[in-house]
């Protein structure tokens, strides 16, 4: 299978997957999903693969994923629980890079065949996730205040949702990955493959962006299982109160 073909494929599966999660498990199951994204994609991001003829790295779809997720969260319930994603991933991250270091310290004895294979991988963690963590909460954070801050200046209507929806993540996805990519990859590769490395990462993320509108157009129409005869206005602060059931 050509690597666009998984690259098409992934995109669908991933942004489908959100949706999924959130039927079933309502916040819970966006929240779990923001968690996956941002620990599998810390490792698929050392990964090089040209897609289109562009190189750039295989956890980009997977991470480009979780603004989904957040975007989500403050249409249907708010700026406080779209955060809430962002500290819960924050949290795991910090976790993660502590128990993949302390994996690394146990000596293998004579039966171990893995041992320096995840010494590669792991090895890379704590640079990696050091970038990630810098990216991820400046830019996740940026993404849910330019969301309710056009919000706020737009209006509440079905119509705008792509510009909340793509506005905030297309410039919060710029800020992450300068971030990410100078922090982690600087120094690594030469200056030509960081520099395409850089340019074709926002490229893909872009793109994840703007194939991911669809997918938050079914998601406001969605009811989770778990909130079923429930009301979402119910659940946001007054302030925050929007009609949004019905694209008004």
């Amino acid at each position: 299978m050509s690597n666009e073909l998984i690259f098409i494929t992934t995109v669908l599966v991933y942004l489908g997957s959100v949706l999924v999660l959130y039927k079933v498990f309502g916040k819970n199951g966006l929240y779990a999903f923001a968690i996956f994204g941002t620990l599998l994609g810390n490792i698929a991001v050392c990964k090089c693969v040209d897609i289109f003829g562009l190189s750039t790295t295989a956890g980009n779809v997977l991470y480009a994923a979780t603004f989904l997720v957040t975007d989500i969260l403050s249409e249907k319930y708010g700026r406080k629980e779209a955060s809430k994603a962002v500290v819960y991933s924050f949290s795991i991250m910090l976790l993660w890079m502590l128990g993949t270091q302390m994996i690394l310290l146990f000596t293998p004895n004579a039966n171990d065949y893995i041992s320096e294979s995840l010494r590669v991988v792991f090895g890379l963690v704590p640079r990696i996730t050091l970038a990630s963590l810098a990216g991820f909460l400046v830019s996740q954070n940026v993404d849910v205040f330019l969301y309710h801050f056009i919000w706020e200046r737009s209006g509440n209507s079905r119509a705008k949702l792509w510009l909340r929806n793509n506005g905030s993540t297309l410039t919060s996805q710029a800020l992450d990955t300068v971030i990410f990519t100078f922090l982690a990859f600087w120094g690594v590769y030469p200056v030509p493959v960081f520099v395409s490395i850089l340019v074709t990462t926002y490229i893909f993320k872009a793109a994840v962006a703007l194939m991911d509108t669809p997918f938050m157009y079914l998601a406001r129409r969605i009811v989770p299982l778990t909130e079923k005869g429930t009301s979402h206005e119910n659940q946001r602060k007054p302030d925050q109160a929007r009609q949004w059931a019905h694209g008004v």
